[in-house]
């Protein structure tokens, strides 16, 4: 199966393939609940992410719920101690936090991507 992703107003869906079923099935991330959609060519599949985001935009109105969940900018992350040292090493050798370390790190892989 692969993984690729598809934005549309400032939202974006991992898309998987199945091969099996020769369709397309996304899933919207980042939401307040679930949405899905799924399409069998691309033109589908933009078509159907649209009607499940405005669906599903439509009915968080409705509700007077938010549609985006909030990230609080606090995670743990588990590490093996031989790289946690070396990425404590890393930043103190860089005058920065572990912390600042890490989103330095977050972000590179981000803009390679």
């Amino acid at each position: 199966m692969t993984m690729n992703t598809m934005e549309l107003d400032g939202y974006t869906a991992v898309i998987r393939y199945n091969p099996e079923t020769d369709e397309f099935r996304g899933e919207i991330q980042g939401l307040n609940g679930g949405a899905d959609f799924y399409g069998r060519t691309p033109d589908e599949l933009r078509r159907e992410f649209r009607a499940s985001l405005d669906f599903f935009l439509e009915t968080c109105a409705k509700h007077g719920i938010s549609p985006k969940k909030q990230a609080s900018g606090k995670f743990v992350v588990r590490l093996s101690p031989t790289l946690h040292a070396q990425a404590v090493t890393a930043a103190q050798a860089a005058g920065i936090s572990l912390n600042a370390l890490v989103e330095r790190a977050v972000h590179h892989e981000l803009e390679a991507g």
